[in-house]
């Protein structure tokens, strides 16, 4: 079941129907929802991804995950969006397959 690899997490503001990021930008907005688009390649029964996203000192500001089974490369899409506002500082988003950390993307909100 550990024949999936990540080759690439891109972080942006926007995506297209493929699911990929279309405007990567390590530096957002606090308007902007911000996606991250994962890239996998391998095959896998009901493998999950999850996305951990924080905040400067580490406090989670959101985390989701999705159950893939892959054949071949597949893109999985995270997003998250506040009403109010992302506050101003670095972030992290921390991609999870199986519970194992197997990639990180910073940016940072200005």
């Amino acid at each position: 079941d550990a024949e999936v690899r990540l080759p690439d997490v891109t972080v942006g503001i926007a995506i297209g129907p493929d699911k990929r990021v279309t405007t990567a930008s390590a530096e957002l907005r606090p308007t902007d929802t911000i996606y991250a688009s994962v890239v996998t390649q391998g095959c896998a029964q009901n493998a999950q991804l999850t996305a951990r996203w924080t905040f400067q000192d580490g406090q989670v500001v959101d985390e989701t995950s999705q159950t893939i089974s892959p054949t071949g490369t597949a893109v999985t899409e995270f997003h998250i969006s506040n009403r109010s506002g992302w506050p101003t500082g670095d972030y992290e988003v921390a991609i999870l397959l199986n519970g194992a950390q197997a990639d990180t993307r910073s940016f940072s909100v200005r």
